[in-house]
């Protein structure tokens, strides 16, 4: 099998392309891979370090203010869609897949054209207009979430596959908190702004870390490497908060913990849904189309989760929602009970089986 798979611009749409990649693969034992990625942003560098074959086009995102930069922009995606169908007329895939990001617009465009059979994935839970528009030419689009499909109403086929990013949370071994210094009868919070960190998120926070000291339960602060010099210095925290700048294999410690306070991106969202654990989310309210917002707010309306907007964000605030989920378990208990009923198995083999039997 020959497949092409594009994905770009950020881990959320980059990390659920390569589980579904590493899906195929187990699949299918002659499978050959072309990636398609922009020529400046982290795919770039990730891909190619795995082995797979990768292809760079020079692509932007539009913006809303300069418009010479758009009009030069129009003109990089038409010689991308060019080269795409050249790439694709010299492979002869079986399939493409899009995974997100403005990269995937003259790839899957292209992939219609030489009538290719084409499959989009839609990671947060309100779609860009990219995707709503790819939606309409592609043989199935697969979703994150259940609501998602409203927005789809053109397409062709919609299939609720959940995120594949979960399959690996889900697929880790569990690693014990008490290798991090924490107790084992102690419930353990595990606050993280995402893989980089957030700055904003961290001084917000800081206050109601330090004065923790009294409470019955024990806190990982996860930084972010670029921030974590900068949070500690001067600061004398409790002994039941552990402030790192990074935790390798951070999913196997989670299934050690009671609690996640994080942002809402739609990896993440994908494996707290995975592991069944309960959130509260501090969406970012800095990414396109303020999608992190939508994100936790489909998960507070399915009541697996609290939301609280970054600009609400305040020591007192926080303080209250953690005691209310620490000492009301009936709450609790019903956030995990509907996490449960939500969280799709293995979102990467069900992609993989219906394309597989659409390729029949």
């Amino acid at each position: 099998m020959k497949i092409i798979v594009s994905a770009g611009g950020t881990g959320g749409h980059i990390y659920p392309a390569l589980a579904l990649i590493k899906k195929f693969q187990e699949k299918e034992k002659d499978l050959q891979i072309i990636y398609i990625g922009t020529h400046n942003r982290m795919e770039k560098d990730i891909v190619p370090k795995l082995g797979y074959k990768y292809e760079a086009m020079e692509i932007y995102g539009f913006s809303k203010t300069k418009i010479f930069q758009n009009v030069k922009n129009i003109n990089l995606i038409n010689k991308a869609y060019k080269k795409c169908k050249k790439i694709m007329a010299d492979f002869e895939p079986d399939l493409v897949i899009g995974l997100g990001g403005y990269i995937t617009y003259p790839v899957i465009k292209a992939a219609r054209k030489m009538k290719i059979k084409c499959f989009l994935h839609e990671q947060n839970s309100i779609p860009g207009k990219a995707n709503i528009w790819l939606s309409k030419i592609v043989d199935t689009v697969f979703v994150s979430f259940e609501s998602t499909k409203k927005y789809f109403n053109h397409a062709k086929k919609i299939v609720y596959s959940g995120n594949p990013c979960g399959d690996g949370a889900l697929n880790v071994s569990r690693i014990s908190k008490e290798t991090l210094g924490f107790t084992k009868d102690k419930k353990l919070l595990v606050f993280v702004a995402g893989s980089l960190g957030s700055r904003t998120f961290n001084e917000k926070l800081k206050p109601f870390l330090l004065t923790s000291g009294n409470k019955d339960y024990e806190i990982l602060f996860i930084t972010g490497k670029n921030y974590y010099e900068d949070f500690i210095k001067g600061c004398n925290f409790p002994k039941n908060v552990k402030v790192v700048p990074f935790i390798d294999n951070l999913n196997s410690y989670l299934k050690d913990a009671y609690l996640i306070i994080t942002r809402a991106g739609a990896s993440t969202i994908s494996e707290i849904i995975a592991l069944n654990i309960p959130s509260i989310l501090i969406p970012s309210p800095y990414v396109a189309n303020n999608h992190q917002y939508y994100n936790a707010l489909d998960l507070l309306n399915l009541k697996v989760a609290e939301l609280i907007e970054e600009k609400n964000l305040k020591a007192d605030i926080i303080d209250i929602t953690i005691n209310e989920l620490i000492n009301n378990p009936l709450k609790y208990e019903q956030m995990v009970l509907n996490l449960k009923k939500i969280a799709t198995k293995e979102a990467s083999n069900i992609i993989y089986e219906e394309i597989k039997e659409q390729l029949k």
